[in-house]
């Protein structure tokens, strides 16, 4: 369906996007602080769980309406600041620690927030609509499967990429999972960087 030579240009500019910092390695790395690698992890597919919805949309055609819509950009986008900053809050008030695994985010939650994360913010869907048509080959029939071929592509670089981050992250929360101050300091930096990303895309720009 995909010739050689296209996966050949595509995948090292995937790979590219993938390594290049962004909101989905800080969400990861935020997780990986406030609740340990296999939390880290989890983000990280549900985030490429969110990307693929993502590449479906574009593929069958609704990005091209959010593109020219700007009141449904903005009700996603104020939606994605909302959640943002309700994780921001629970990082910061309800800091985790092995002294109170109870106050650690689940690993089902850390995915369905990386998913809900990706899915609220409009500018992923608009990257899509404008990145991946270029490698898309009508000729070759499968319009819809050459994105979807495409999409796990980028979902797969971006789970070792963030993901790998995300671990690193969680990591060196283990190390100082014992010290309460060290747990309590972790929780805001995660909080920080939740706020930050609601921040980021409470700014961001259509076009």
């Amino acid at each position: 369906m995909i010739a050689i030579s296209t996966l050949a240009a595509f995948v090292p500019a995937a790979l590219a996007l993938n390594i290049t910092p962004g909101a989905d390695m800080m969400f990861c790395i935020g997780q990986g602080l406030r609740s340990g690698p296999r939390s880290a992890i989890a983000a990280s597919l549900g985030v490429a769980l969110g990307g693929m919805v993502h590449v479906v949309l574009a593929g069958v055609g609704v990005a091209a309406v959010i593109a020219t819509q700007p009141g449904l950009f903005d009700v996603i986008r104020w939606l994605g600041v909302a959640y943002l900053l309700y994780l921001a809050w629970g990082a910061i008030m309800r800091p985790g620690s092995v002294e109170a695994p109870g106050q650690v985010v689940p690993a089902s939650r850390a995915f369905r927030a990386g998913m809900m994360v990706n899915l609220t913010n409009p500018k992923v869907i608009l990257f899509v609509l404008a990145f991946v048509p270029q490698f898309v080959r009508p000729e070759a029939g499968a319009v819809l499967g050459q994105f979807m071929i495409f999409g796990a592509i980028i979902g797969l670089g971006g789970v070792l990429v963030n993901g790998g981050v995300g671990l690193f992250a969680g990591r060196a929360r283990d190390l100082f999972a014992g010290s309460g101050r060290a747990s309590r300091w972790m929780s805001r930096i995660t909080g920080g960087i939740f706020a930050g990303l609601a921040l980021r895309l409470a700014v961001m720009e259509r076009g």
